[in-house]
């Protein structure tokens, strides 16, 4: 198939009061890097006499037919090095900090928090001819080294390292982007192509059985908002961030009849449906006609009180509160729940993510174990 050359004319649309507009036309269309949209048409901001008068309007129709030649080869040249890979000086000076965050507008909060670790450890400050793969390399191993953490911050979660498979994510999503800027034409050389993400690792996602849920629910715990949340929590897979947010107005009754959540989710900023049961709702107590659900959850309790609640109940697990959200994922895939509802229920946006749960319930695995038995062993 051979390409074809994008053409650029200038072209006049009919006005009011006997002016025409003039603009241009571009064919092919031209794809825009920066808003990913295909754009046919240019406008140019001039106009020109229909039918001019006098020589006055003669020579002003004359004068901005001169400027947008002018615009118009300006454009040409500019089509004509992106077709033949070249970059034009003007664009390598453009801001890929801007360009990422324009393409993280419609993304998860990943995208954001990937932007603003580049823009750290660039300084704040990229263009996209400051990209090379060297820096890309030297950017992975920043993040590796844990070379962002501020031990003076007053935020505590700046203080230590991210996990590694954080900051895997993050490294990747960078990948992505430095892929849809060569795509975009805006670099010349498709760095990604030459770079590795950072391998992710293997993690326990602990999570409570049935006997512990029970168990835990019959210990007394030194916040009841706090026992009522995670109990909420295990019956649904809510995160503690929308948990803290929860309002009675996401509350509402889906088309079966049954009670649903419809909230707008923090981690994936996404608006999502999630069906919970008749025993989920009881623990959000009486309904009111306003305002949050468990108000008085406090950021500052929930971790030791979790411990401490955990050690009570006899439970010799490391527990913390998102444990609950795995618990849940836990339990509908031991009941047969398919991996797709079960990845809608936990508001996930891509479908591996739920698939660690089918390997921390495996019951083929289990099945072939118990029926792998020899008879007459000593």
């Amino acid at each position: 198939m051979v390409a074809i050359m994008t053409t650029v004319y200038v072209r006049k649309r009919k006005g009011a009061n006997g002016k025409m507009h003039l603009y241009l036309d571009y064919y092919p269309p031209v794809f825009n890097p920066i808003t990913r949209v295909s754009r046919r048409h240019e406008s140019l901001g001039m106009f020109v006499y229909e039918d001019p008068k006098n020589q006055m309007e003669k020579n002003y129709n004359d004068e901005m037919m001169k400027l947008a030649e002018a615009v118009r080869c300006k454009r040409s040249i500019a089509v004509m090095n992106n077709d033949l890979g070249f970059i034009e000086e003007s664009f390598a000076d453009k801001d890929f900090l801007e360009f990422f965050e324009y393409v993280s507008r419609h993304k998860d909060k990943s995208w954001t928090f990937s932007r603003a670790y580049f823009s750290k450890f660039m300084n704040g400050k990229c263009r996209f001819k400051d990209l090379t793969i060297q820096l890309a390399e030297d950017y992975k191993m920043w993040l590796i080294n844990g070379l962002y953490v501020d031990p003076k911050s007053e935020d505590k979660r700046k203080r230590k390292p991210l996990n590694n498979n954080t900051i895997s994510k993050y490294y990747t999503i960078f990948r992505a982007v430095l892929r849809l800027a060569y795509r975009g034409k805006c670099i010349r050389e498709n760095i990604n192509e030459h770079l590795e993400n950072i391998p992710l690792k293997k993690t326990r996602r602990e999570f409570l059985t049935v006997e512990e849920i029970i168990k835990l629910s019959r210990t007394e715990c030194m916040y009841d908002v706090l026992k009522q949340a995670a109990m909420f929590s295990i019956l649904t897979g809510l995160r503690i961030s929308d948990i803290r947010t929860l309002e009675w107005k996401h509350i509402c009754e889906a088309p079966d009849g049954k009670p649903c959540i419809r909230k707008r989710i923090e981690k994936t900023d996404t608006e999502e449906t999630i069906f919970i049961s008749e025993q989920a709702l009881a623990y959000c107590g009486e309904r009111k006609e306003s305002g949050l659900i468990f108000e008085d959850l406090r950021p500052g309790i929930i971790d030791y009180a979790v411990k401490k609640w955990v050690e009570a109940a006899g439970i010799q697990k490391k527990i913390s509160f998102h444990c609950f959200r795995h618990t849940y994922a836990t339990l509908l895939v031991t009941q047969g729940v398919d991996i797709y509802t079960v990845s809608r229920q936990m508001t996930h946006t891509n479908v591996k993510t739920t698939q660690v749960y089918l390997h921390m319930v495996d019951r083929k695995g289990r099945l072939a174990a118990e029926n792998t038995v020899i008879d007459n062993l000593i």
